[in-house]
């Protein structure tokens, strides 16, 4: 097990040097941002990119979540091949349709969403929906050239392109956020810039399996496989995303474009935690659905659970106690300030979040996928019934709160029914130890005054206190204990 979990650890760490580049140069433009685009402003570009995400769930449709595991049902290269191009030309098709419509109707879609302009913003809302759609045509397409590196377990060649993307957004986006002045049209058109150069080049380097073939009945065969994924993304939307709509929609005015502003800045740097398991969950399927012996596979998943939770809730304890300070550190503008009181309910969210990617895959391996999308659709009916009854009264600090509680009953359902197809013996005490420790330092350090070297010592003393409370085997205690120095 111990080269297994090497293994996945080794794709994972390849897999995030990308998403680590990514969102360490987003987390360093912040300051650009903040300082050249308004929170109205800024607010606008994450309502658009929140709506962008659930339209790539669409038109990806259920192949999306069945590519990789047809992939593995078949090791012909024939049968590879026609999945492929399958795939390929149906994610064309419809994300070209959706280009196309975006763009004709696209001054309707700017007032429904309220991202016209007015006074104090900058762009018009046609340029931006415009924008967006194009943005959405390419990284649907995008994604899939990139999926086939995931299927192949070639992360090296998937963070070069990751890498490439960055490379040319980033400098598109400076040069026209802060020569060109375009505000959050540069940020959006920056951003499609550099998926376009790169997936034209994917193209290429793909053009002898792209070929012209389509397989209907194999494309309905993921979709049925995949539809209930995609009702469980849907509904992720509605917890991921759908807060966002609702600060729009039950705040008013100026109040209402600023707290989405300070909420979504408290999202970015809460996604510094989301990079680790964003790449976990890149190379995770692939690996997970290799393991042919079913009792190695299901020790595995045992001990990842236990070891992705505990990484996850000691990063959630650092984000939330350091929040003033990286709040203040990228924004200084003071009304962005405010984003830090989101950040400890956001961080602890994503925890919840590491636990479901790990149990969904045995809905997977079992191919019963169907209750999915009705567990994720509970979470989400919570968080937008909290939201209803939390924004108007705690603005985005309670739209934080349920996203918290969303994630909590989203991953406990699918732990239930995945028990009952596909059984795990997972380590329930030590997630359960470790979940309640980090609690417990957070709110301790919250209840203090600030202080930097509180926020350092309730940080780094994390480990120590789980093994207080007997969190590690003893097989652990005696690799703990050949790391220290020896004494003589």
């Amino acid at each position: 097990m111990g080269s297994r979990l090497f293994e996945l650890s080794r794709h994972t760490a390849i897999y995030g040097i990308g998403g680590l580049t990514s969102r360490f140069l987003a987390v360093l433009m912040l300051p650009l941002y903040t300082s050249y685009v308004s929170v109205g402003d800024y607010g606008r570009i994450e309502l658009l990119m929140s709506l962008m995400f659930v339209a790539v769930v669409v038109i990806r449709g259920g192949a999306n979540f069945g590519f990789i595991r047809f992939y593995f049902l078949d090791k012909e290269p024939d049968y590879r091949r026609r999945l492929i191009r399958t795939v390929f030309w149906a994610q064309m098709g419809y994300s070209t349709l959706a280009l196309v419509l975006c763009v004709l109707f696209a001054p309707e879609i700017a007032r429904v969403l309220n991202v016209t302009w007015r006074p104090g913003l900058q762009g018009s809302g046609t340029s931006l929906v415009i924008a967006t759609a194009v943005l959405l045509w390419v990284s649907v397409n995008y994604a899939q050239m990139t999926n086939m590196f995931r299927a192949e377990q070639r992360s090296v060649a998937f963070t070069i392109a990751t890498l490439l993307n960055i490379g040319i957004t980033v400098p598109l986006t400076v040069i026209l956020v802060v020569v060109y002045k375009q505000g959050p049209l540069g940020i959006i058109v920056g951003n499609l810039s550099g998926t376009l150069v790169v997936f034209i080049a994917l193209l290429g380097y793909r053009r002898e399996q792209l070929g012209l073939q389509f397989d209907r009945k194999l494309l309905r065969a993921m979709n049925r496989f995949g539809f209930p994924l995609m009702g469980a993304a849907l509904a992720t939307w509605v917890l991921n995303f759908g807060d966002r709509l609702m600060l729009a929609k039950l705040l008013h005015g100026t109040y209402a474009l600023d707290q989405l502003g300070q909420y979504s800045l408290a999202i970015k740097i809460s996604s510094a935690m989301v990079l680790l398991f964003t790449a976990f969950q890149v190379a995770w399927p692939a690996f997970a659905y290799s393991i042919e012996d079913e009792g190695e596979a299901k020790r595995t998943y045992s001990f990842v659970l236990t070891y992705l939770m505990f990484i996850a809730a000691w990063a959630a304890v650092g984000l939330s106690l350091f929040a003033p300070w990286i709040v203040r550190l990228l924004a200084r503008n003071p009304h962005y300030w405010p984003a830090a009181e989101a950040i400890p309910a956001l961080a602890y969210a994503s925890v919840f979040f590491a636990g479901f990617i790990v149990v969904t895959i045995a809905t997977g391996r079992s191919r019963q996928t169907q209750f999915n999308w009705i567990a994720t659709t509970a979470g989400a009916i919570l968080n937008f019934t909290l939201n209803i009854w939390l924004i108007p009264a705690y603005g985005m600090l309670g739209a934080a709160y349920a996203t918290l509680a969303g994630y909590i009953l989203i991953m406990a359902l699918r732990t239930w029914n995945a028990q009952r197809l596909y059984p795990v013996q997972y380590q329930w005490r030590r997630v359960v130890v470790l979940v309640l420790v980090a609690g417990a330092l957070t709110g301790v350090g919250k209840a203090m005054p600030h202080s930097l070297a509180v926020a350092c010592g309730l940080t780094a003393v994390y480990p120590l206190v789980l093994a207080a409370f007997g969190f590690y085997l003893p097989a652990e205690r005696r690799r703990l204990r050949r790391l220290l120095p020896a004494h003589n």
